[in-house]
């Protein structure tokens, strides 16, 4: 019991931590009577050419990504997004487009005409970046688990600890998801189901822990959403059967809704879309949303500050609860969006194969 009270108090501490985190991470305005809630918010949850860190002692912690742009009149141009900085907001005849813009956030340069166009860039972005480590982080972790097998399967030791918990959640998807859902040839499929389960669980923790490298938001950028749902798309069409097709384009329904007009043909084939479509809008908008509604919360401690010191000290406790405990719904939900995805995916894929035969 004293062991449980412990993990409790320093999970708390975790959690804490986490809620305060973007408040301490913000520049100092709470000097001010007007707190722009909504630039701190999007600060955040965007995308940037640049990683920040923290404000320490009136300096700002960050670090410079590279900038790779293409463009039609000066070609190839590689730079740091220091340079930027160091002269004056513009490198080159490259410049971030301001707030209002049509690019705005963007790596911009104008043409001939002094209009604002946008370069073929490249540039390894906060999100690039981020994506890049939380990849190598589940590399690690998977050719670590796998070469622990590889060592000790033929002297019938059983995984312990971290291990024993990767098996765990390896058969947990692959028996009660995969299997289920496709059927007889769910190993073909096995391979990037769990892949995608794995890289969506990694991104999801990550974008929750609050210190450099975690803190950035990968699955709430719909690009990256946007390729996953492709990827389903494609294992879902790609390698259906006959009957999906015959589904598809002559379905078992009355004649009158297939001839003359072909209205469930119709249907059918914009759920080809609609099913992709769903995956990346579901994930974006749930790990968007989360992110934003705890950004919020904390937002609560700058606007109590211009309030008084009443106000500001019962909006700071209410903020910290509530952060703490978005937090903890956070972390469920970003298990049960990954699992969610993956599970949607074999179901779809499952119902593009030839019938099912007993496993």
């Amino acid at each position: 019991m004293k062991r449980l009270y412990l993990i409790l108090i320093l999970l708390s501490g975790l959690l804490f931590t986490v809620a305060i985190y973007p408040v301490s991470a913000q520049e100092r305005v709470d000097n001010k009577e007007v707190v722009d809630v909504k630039g701190i918010v999007f600060e955040h949850i965007g995308d940037s050419y640049e990683w920040h860190i923290i404000n320490w002692r009136n300096t700002s912690v960050h670090i410079p990504l590279p900038v790779i742009v293409y463009s039609k009149t000066a070609g190839w141009n590689v730079f740091l997004s220091s340079r930027l900085k160091e002269n004056k907001g513009i490198y080159k005849g490259f410049y971030i487009a301001p707030t209002g813009s049509k690019y705005e956030g963007k790596i911009v340069e104008r043409d001939t005409q002094g209009e604002e166009i946008r370069p073929f860039d490249i540039s390894i972005t906060k999100v690039v970046l981020s994506l890049l480590v939380n990849s190598i982080i589940l590399l690690i972790i998977i050719l670590a688990v796998a070469r622990w097998y590889k060592k000790e399967s033929n002297e019938d030791k059983s995984p312990g600890k971290f291990i024993g918990f990767m098996e765990m959640l390896v058969m947990m998807i692959n028996d009660d998801v995969i299997k289920n859902n496709i059927g007889s040839n769910y190993r073909k499929f096995s391979p990037y189901l769990l892949t995608a389960f794995f890289f969506i669980l990694i991104n999801n923790f990550m974008g929750l822990i609050p210190l450099f490298p975690g803190g950035v938001n990968v699955t709430g950028n719909i690009a990256i959403t946007f390729i996953l749902a492709l990827c389903s798309f494609i294992a879902i069409n790609c390698f259906a059967g006959k009957h999906y097709w015959k589904d598809v384009f002559w379905p078992d329904v009355p004649m009158w809704l297939k001839v003359p007009i072909p209205m469930m043909p119709f249907v059918e084939f914009l759920s080809i879309f609609i099913k992709p479509f769903a995956l990346m809008v579901r994930l974006f908008a749930n790990m968007l949303s989360g992110h934003m509604a705890i950004l919020v919360l904390t937002c609560l401690i700058f606007i109590g500050a211009s309030l008084g010191p009443v106000l500001q000290g019962s909006l700071t406790v209410a903020s910290v609860l509530f952060s703490i405990f978005m937090n903890a719904l956070e972390v469920l939900v970003a298990f049960m969006q990954a699992y969610v995805f993956t599970m949607l995916s074999a179901v779809f894929i499952g119902l593009a194969q030839e019938e099912k035969e007993t496993v």
